[in-house]
């Protein structure tokens, strides 16, 4: 099907820029002066801010719950929810309109991980500090208001990357305490031939982001030390994907980095991990970010609920 005629009409409206140098601080600043004020967001029973402590420092984190017969801190499934922005964007602010989606639709406790972005902060800090967010958990258990249950990392874009990186870290170390990874349109591979999928192809231009965009916006990674043979740069690299949590992966149907996700969720299919692909149709990157206010993509987050309740399916049935 063609690109969704809303999504269209409003790409049409943004005026044309010659590509020049990225400033990370003003292209940050324009992204917060996008964002609504509190009065004017979806409405969650509880929210709140807290910093947990980790080794890698404190992080900021928020923390949305949106049972309003239950107490703030009552113990619940959990989700740590990771933003994207190509490792240089983005923030608690800017997808604070996911996670409340999320609180609401899984009934979940989420906490949303402000990380460290590059290029102040090198590689590997965004993935040590949702780590430690992940670690704090596991150790706080009812104290931090998850009951020892669901523990999903859901993460969109370069945070879906850092999700499934994390959930491989920690079952590496004999951890497999997550129990889910869902994945919205991630960037799994960094090795950026634009050659190397159809979809790069495909969906060079006119779809919100082109392929040739994709190598300038994480240059700030890579500049950080971030390298795209790496496992936890680009995970589809890793050789063994057995023994990691069930997955789901979303991609769009005109989004450059659309088959690698599809390909990374086969890989996972056979290496055993029980995971769900769903391309949604006339949708490009960013679309649970962007364009979740269209009930057709809105539904990511009914999906993501039933795939976090879905005991049959993690059961095998």
């Amino acid at each position: 099907m063609p690109l969704h005629p809303e999504i269209a009409r409003i790409l049409a409206s943004f005026p044309h820029e010659e590509p020049g140098p990225l400033d990370p601080v003003a292209m940050r600043a324009g992204e917060e002066s996008q964002v609504p004020a509190p009065d004017d967001r979806h409405p969650v029973a509880h929210v709140a801010d807290r910093v947990v402590p980790t080794a890698a420092g404190d992080v900021p984190v928020r923390v949305y719950f949106a049972d309003a017969q239950a107490e703030p801190d009552a113990a619940a499934g959990a989700i740590v929810y990771i933003h994207g922005g190509a490792y240089f964007l983005g923030g608690l602010n800017t997808h604070d309109h996911v996670a409340r989606q999320l609180a609401t639709a899984t009934g979940l406790r989420v906490f949303s991980v402000g990380y460290r972005l590059a290029p102040e902060h090198p590689f590997p800090a965004a993935i040590d500090d949702v780590t430690g967010v992940v670690e704090w958990l596991l150790g706080s258990g009812h104290g931090a208001g998850w009951d020892g249950g669901v523990l999903a990392l859901v993460g969109d874009s370069s945070g879906g990357t850092v999700a499934t990186v994390v959930a491989s870290a920690l079952h590496d170390r004999g951890i497999d305490r997550v129990t889910h990874q869902v994945l919205y349109y991630p960037s799994v591979d960094l090795d950026l031939n634009p050659d190397r999928y159809p979809s790069m192809v495909e969906n060079a231009t006119g779809y919100g982001m082109e392929t040739a965009g994709i190598a300038p916006f994480n240059q700030f990674y890579f500049d950080s030390g971030a390298d795209p043979q790496d496992p936890r740069v680009s995970p589809i690299k890793r050789s063994d994907l057995s023994g990691l949590p069930p997955a789901l992966i979303l991609t769009g149907e005109f989004d450059p980095m659309r088959d690698e996700g599809e390909l990374y969720g086969r890989r996972l299919q056979d290496a055993g991990v029980r995971t769900v692909v769903h391309r949604y149709e006339g949708a490009g990157h960013g679309f649970v970010q962007h364009f979740s206010w269209l009930p057709e993509y809105g539904a990511a987050f009914a999906e993501t609920a039933a795939f976090l309740n879905d005991d049959a399916f993690l059961r095998g049935e």
